[in-house]
């Protein structure tokens, strides 16, 4: 068996995850603009290589009011489109201009303080700005969800033709509180925080302690854990350093590419099976592409190579303290071609030194231990252990999405199939709702393809048998999936509308099935068993007391304003029916526990688990649209459908939803209907 992703991540370094993810969609989108600064600084400034004072006047204006200011407005955008957007670009200038002021009136008080010991005025060294970065990651959140919850207020309570005179001014309103509120707390919170954090890396210079931060940052990386610190702490405090000397060495302490490349090439030396096929490739992808996350799995098949990158990491950061290595700006993707075009005037050679030293060092480490559990790693290989593919998985479950990068690597070390592949199933807990619909995605994408003899089911994890050659489910399914499934191909999603392994599994196929003889263009498709059939030929018209999807069951403007709220108001939907018991809705929070009905493409389908089916006594499903949205575990949702399937009848419902959910131009069309007829139409009118 061969598997593509491992068991769930601990809700914690989820947590983590999240905030850090959160912080690099503000600040990637921008790096375009930190770039731009530094081209500024590195020809214009007079240390650049090209001073003109006329074009250096650009230099503060873009570093302490353009950059924090697009970091708040992408932040805003980010959780409530352009309004959100707006009043966290209004907040964060109250920020900045708090900022100044605090810094004035301290100037003040030093000055007062230097004049009054017999100093000279003109010997008094001010202090510098503080740039509002933090304060930027600070109101765009604040900002634009506290919008998000204004407008939820009067939601539906506006008279007709005031829409946009009450949007306009209660935003505007809005954004002047939230400017108050950045030039006062948060301005004295962010200088306090730089204060704060300036004096500690301030102190690990001068204790010569820096490189100590690859014991932190080098492992934060292979978790994924990075981007909260990178984001958060280093890109500001660098950023802050390089508009008052030109440079920071902060900005080398994770992009550095020296200590995953050393990793990479031993295991090309020194490595085995797969990895040692893959390691060249992935070398030249992170070395030359920048993509430091294809070294990941490599470190995770041993915790102690962690150890090879921490030392590489220590050696990089050495070098740069000696021999005053830094850049100018960040770097990324964290390429060596990055990395050089924004190193400081006069550092290339400490910076060129610095990898090549971080790689040689980190490559001796992971040798030493590479060839140390040489002789157990080929028992274990001939004993059929693939801990290679079980490093990516782990990999992709740390990210908590897909990778292409990463599924470059699966490419090269899972196991081939032995011959074509004619089987797929799709699999959840209770076979359903999610796996029929993912079926319906995948069997369309199969047959496109032109293989209309693969069939594709879906099952409840519990109905398994070994008896298909691919086993699709989600990520936190695939461990129970996998024991019943022991000779399939395993195959995890996280989306069920458009996962990009859907694409992963047809070119699986595709390349298997390579040597069969291509299935005739007019071919019928192969009988699909009774239990998966999401598409089949329209059903005829059935009275709505008969219908699997009532009229009285889709309602276009949901009251729930969180996931436990529509799932219980889709739930209760179904009981209203007649046809479900009370208890089920009961089932349907207990399945959202275990695994997320999330689907993608604004859609949610919750339904009970596969003990709850007895309380079922006759298929029947729910439609909610929420016009504005509600969050569905960090993912917007706009239509919850509610499911209820005592047996097959309703799949082929589910198949139509699936289909429509594939069409952006469809999904408008939901979102413009007037009446339930309306959106039953749209799903074909299939019922019964």
């Amino acid at each position: 068996m061969s598997t593509t992703t491992a068991a769930p991540t601990t809700s914690a370094r989820v947590h983590v995850q999240k905030f850090g993810t959160f912080l690099s969609g503000m600040i990637m989108p921008n790096i375009p603009a930190l770039i731009a600064w530094g081209i500024v600084t590195m020809f214009f400034i007079p240390a650049g290589f090209t001073p003109n004072e006329s074009i250096a006047t650009i230099v503060g204006p873009m570093i302490h009011y353009l950059l924090p200011i697009i970091i708040g407005y992408t932040g805003g955008h980010m959780v409530y489109g352009n309004r959100g957007a707006v009043v966290a670009a209004i907040g964060t200038l109250g920020a900045i201009a708090g900022s100044d002021y605090l810094i004035a009136q301290e100037n003040a008080r030093l000055l007062g303080l230097w004049l009054a010991q017999g100093n000279a005025e003109a010997d008094f060294k001010e202090l510098g700005q503080v740039h509002m970065f933090i304060g930027a990651m600070i109101m765009a959140p604040v900002a634009s969800y506290s919008m998000k919850w204004l407008d939820r207020l009067w939601e539906d309570k506006i008279k007709a033709g005031l829409e946009m005179l009450v949007n306009m001014f209660s935003a505007g309103i809005w954004g002047f509180f939230l400017l108050i509120v950045g030039f006062y707390p948060v301005a004295w919170l962010v200088n306090g925080i730089m204060n704060v954090l300036s004096n500690a890396v301030n102190w690990l210079v001068a204790n010569n302690l820096l490189p100590l931060t690859s014991i932190l940052i080098e492992p934060a990386k292979v978790f994924f854990l990075n981007n909260a610190i990178n984001h958060g702490v280093l890109t500001p405090l660098g950023t802050q350093q390089a508009s008052d000397t030109g440079r920071s060495i902060l900005f080398l302490l994770e992009a550095n590419p020296g200590p995953g490349l050393g990793l990479l090439l031993a295991f090309a030396v020194f490595g085995i099976g797969a990895a040692k096929a893959s390691a060249p490739g992935a070398a030249f992808i992170h070395f030359v592409g920048g993509i430091h996350e294809v070294y990941f799995p490599y470190a995770l098949m041993k915790p102690s190579l962690l150890l090879a990158v921490i030392g590489g990491g220590m050696t990089g950061v050495t070098t740069n303290m000696l021999l005053g290595g830094a850049l100018r700006a960040p770097a990324a993707p964290g390429s060596i071609l990055a990395v050089l075009a924004q190193t400081a005037p006069g550092a290339y050679f400490a910076v060129i030194l610095s990898v090549v030293l971080a790689a040689t060092v980190s490559f001796l480490i992971a040798s030493v231990i590479l060839r140390a559990s040489r002789k157990s790693d080929l028992a274990a290989e001939a004993a059929g252990e693939d801990k290679f593919s079980s490093a990516i998985s782990q990999t992709e479950a740390n990210k908590g999405k897909a990778s292409s990068a990463l599924a470059g690597l699966a490419g090269a070390g899972a196991a081939a199939p032995s011959g074509p592949l004619k089987s797929i199933v799709f699999a959840c807990d209770a076979g359903m709702g999610s796996s029929a619909m993912g079926a319906s995605v995948l069997r369309k994408k199969i047959q496109a393809a032109g293989f209309k003899d693969v069939t594709v089911v879906n099952k409840a994890i519990a109905n398994l048998t070994d008896t298909f050659d691919v086993v699709v489910s989600h990520q936190d399914l695939m461990d129970r999936a996998a024991p019943a499934t022991p000779s399939a191909i395993h195959v995890s999603v996280d989306n069920f509308m458009a996962s990009p392994r859907y694409d992963e599994v047809v070119e699986m196929v595709r390349r298997a099935n390579s040597d069969s003889p291509a299935p005739a263009a007019s071919a019928a498709p192969a009988p699909v068993a009774a239990a998966a059939t999401a598409v089949a030929e329209p059903a005829a018209e059935v009275d709505e007391a008969d219908a699997v999807l009532k009229l009285s069951s889709i309602v276009l403007q949901g009251s729930a304003t969180d996931r436990d709220g529509a799932i219980t108001e889709a739930g209760n939907l179904l009981v209203a029916t007649g046809n479900v018991d009370a208890g089920y809705v009961a089932s349907m929070h207990e399945r959202e526990k275990s695994v997320s009905t999330y689907m993608g493409n604004l859609l949610a389908i919750p339904h009970g688990t596969n003990e709850a089916k007895s309380m079922i006594a006759k298929s029947s499903i729910s439609v909610i649209r929420y016009p504005n949205g509600i969050d569905w575990n960090g993912n917007p949702v706009k239509f919850v459908i509610g499911i209820a399937g005592a047996g097959n009848d309703h799949l082929e419902l589910l198949g139509k939803i699936a289909e429509v959910f594939l069409d952006e131009s469809q999904i408008a069309g939901l979102e413009q209907a007037t009446s339930p007829a309306q959106v039953r139409d749209a799903f074909g009118k299939v019922n019964g």
